[in-house]
């Protein structure tokens, strides 16, 4: 492989290019668009490493290419929360989070010519006890709106988090560390990828 690789990012998550920048690393951002929807019966684990899987797989891949996906949701009671997309379904989500603890898993994938790599990261988050007050104020502002579980960590939703065992990356969107233990089963390292 190249000593340099050109990081393709399979998403359009400005916060998933941000973690990225972070380590010095300038994706080109090439978003994935595929039917998120969960299978049958699938579960929450499967669910995001196949969608993760599956945006890596979208477009094509050039050997000084490494391409970079992942997919986030938070659940609870066994169901998938994804995004809300209006305030009336963020504040169902954000009623039925409050005061308790939630998972969020993130599926990350790698891909380069020669193969492709998965994982999933769990973080758990616990929730202070919500107001009406507190869930409609939040509702009633754009963030929830794109954010799975209705909530941005980074962002006012952090109000919200109580405490957080696991990786907190994870819980914007992209387990910095997990993508790191990617990239070295393809034999690869943050380095490679640096602009």
């Amino acid at each position: 492989m190249a000593s340099t690789m050109t990081c393709i990012l399979a998403s359009g998550s400005p916060r998933r290019a941000a973690l990225l920048g972070e380590l010095g690393i300038a994706a080109i951002v090439r978003p994935a668009d595929i039917d998120e929807s969960p299978l049958d019966a699938e579960e929450p684990y499967p669910h995001v490493e196949r969608l993760a899987r599956s945006k890596a797989s979208v477009g094509s891949c050039g050997s000084s290419e490494v391409v970079i996906a992942a997919d986030t949701v938070v659940t609870i009671d066994g169901a998938i929360l994804g995004k809300p997309h209006t305030p009336d379904r963020a504040k169902e989500m954000l009623h039925r989070l409050s005061g308790r603890t939630h998972e969020v898993m993130t599926g990350v994938a790698v891909r380069t010519a020669e193969t492709t790599v998965a994982g999933v990261e769990r973080t758990v988050v616990r929730f202070a006890p919500l107001s009406d007050s507190d869930i409609d104020w939040y509702a009633s502002i754009a963030e929830p709106l794109d954010k799975a579980g209705a909530y941005a960590i980074q962002g006012a939703g952090g109000l919200f988090v109580a405490a957080i065992d696991g990786s907190h990356d994870n819980v914007i969107g992209l387990p910095r560390h997990r993508l790191g233990q990617l990239l070295g089963d393809v034999g690869l390292s943050y380095d490679h990828l640096r602009s």
